[in-house]
């Protein structure tokens, strides 16, 4: 227990440290200018992803969103590991809006108050798709409503996330029931 409470500080202060750092990044994260948080919150499957440790190795990925009582979002995490037959794994998290004059840029944090941008890059008119990045390069999700996604959303996020600059090559796809 100790030795993930050591590897969860480290985490934690590795990430506070990129978010501050100014990334030479050629990408366009440019966040929607139109956003309803309240139609954001409910559950969302994540369909593809660039690999990360936090979440290396997990399939069957969700995240959920609701409004705490204290006006931030409630995040929650899950997924399997390897397999839907392996360890269940849950990570609690937090998530504010802090400018509301840019809606689709919000910021999440998973261990005290080290947060990192998350970023609405593009949304289905019916918030049924997102396409969701950060102030740098080095994350990209794409999720769903459902856990299986139309084969034209999927294209078309895709295509949004190559005229962006994002190397989609890099996005692995997650296995979902």
């Amino acid at each position: 227990m100790k030795q993930l409470i050591m590897i969860m500080c480290l985490l934690c202060g590795t990430i506070a440290l990129r978010a501050g750092e100014k990334q030479d990044s050629e990408v366009d994260n440019s966040a929607v200018e139109e956003f309803d948080i309240e139609r954001y919150m409910g559950r969302w499957y994540e369909i593809a992803r660039f690999d990360h440790f936090f979440e290396r190795g997990l399939v069957g990925c969700v995240a959920e969103y609701s409004i705490r009582e204290d006006g931030l979002i409630k995040v929650v995490n899950t997924g399997y590991k390897r397999s839907f037959d392996g360890k269940f794994k849950e990570s609690e998290g937090k998530a504010r809006r802090p400018d509301p004059s840019r809606p689709g840029e919000l910021e999440v944090a998973f261990f005290l108050n080290f947060y990192a941008g998350y970023y609405i890059l593009e949304l289905a008119p019916d918030y049924s798709y997102v396409l969701v990045g950060s102030d740098n390069d080095d994350y990209l999700w794409i999720m769903s409503r459902t856990p299986k996604m139309k084969k034209e959303d999927l294209e078309f996020l895709l295509e949004r996330a190559r005229q962006r600059g994002y190397d989609t090559s890099k996005l692995i796809m997650v296995e979902q029931k």
